[in-house]
């Protein structure tokens, strides 16, 4: 999960982790771009310096955002341009920034795939999770199940010397969409997640910003997030 210091003394990125929203409770749970309180300290295994570790029992929704206007007066000053900068700092010197808010200068597609189920790596730490009962746990965990569909994005930054990027999505709601599409098939559920997620979050009438994060053992490796995309203004 990743947010934004609402308070100006300490601002920039947050990355918090690990976040089980299965398991989160009211008064615990929020919602993307709720204004939210918790206690959390740096994660020791994370050399990311956006990295925290939140106590889950402490997290209090105190407000939500829920215009476009709103929510790009907190995004707009973390905007860069350049995609092709953040991996060069990162080739040069990591750790460096690790999140960061991109305005492409194009998106020119969006591609749908069959999941090929958890990688070994992954069937390990989520496995790693389930073995793991914390404190609060009224009930055992469950193993998360693989997505039906991955996809990626494929643009162009602002930078002049751009050759593309090509990014996987990560947003939990990529895969909540999929969901709601179980009883489609494969060839009408692509088409209905292209005309969603390209179509109209891209389109020629939105001011698309992407989310982008990398991962912690390979930190030149960046994905797309989610993404926030409001009317463009009419010049």
């Amino acid at each position: 999960m990743a947010g934004l210091r609402a308070d100006l003394k300490a601002f920039g990125w947050l990355r918090l982790y690990p976040i089980n929203f299965r398991a989160l409770d009211d008064p615990n749970e929020f919602k993307k771009y709720d204004l939210v309180e918790f206690e959390a300290r740096p994660a020791r295994n994370d050399p990311r310096h956006e990295s925290w570790r939140p106590l889950l029992t402490s997290i209090t929704t105190v407000g939500h955002v829920a215009d476009w206007r709103g929510r790009a007066g907190w995004v707009e000053d973390y905007v860069k341009e350049s995609m092709c900068d953040l991996l060069e700092a990162v080739r040069r010197e990591a750790p460096a920034r690790s999140l960061a808010a991109i305005r492409p200068r194009e998106i020119d597609d969006f591609i749908v795939e069959q999941h090929p189920g958890w990688s070994q790596e992954e069937k390990a730490k989520i496995q790693a999770y389930v073995n793991q009962l914390g404190l609060f746990d009224t009930s055992p965990r469950r193993a998360l199940e693989a997505p039906r569909f991955k996809a990626r994005y494929s643009y162009w930054c602002q930078s002049s010397q751009c050759r593309g990027h090509r990014q996987g999505l990560l947003d939990w709601e990529f895969v909540m969409h999929q969901r709601n599409l179980a009883g489609w098939s494969d060839a009408a559920a692509k088409e209905e997640l292209r005309a969603r997620w390209l179509d109209k979050m891209c389109g020629p009438d939105r001011d698309t910003i992407l989310y982008v994060g990398n991962q912690a053992k390979r930190q030149h490796v960046f994905s797309v997030l989610g993404l926030m995309y409001p009317p463009r203004q009419a010049t």
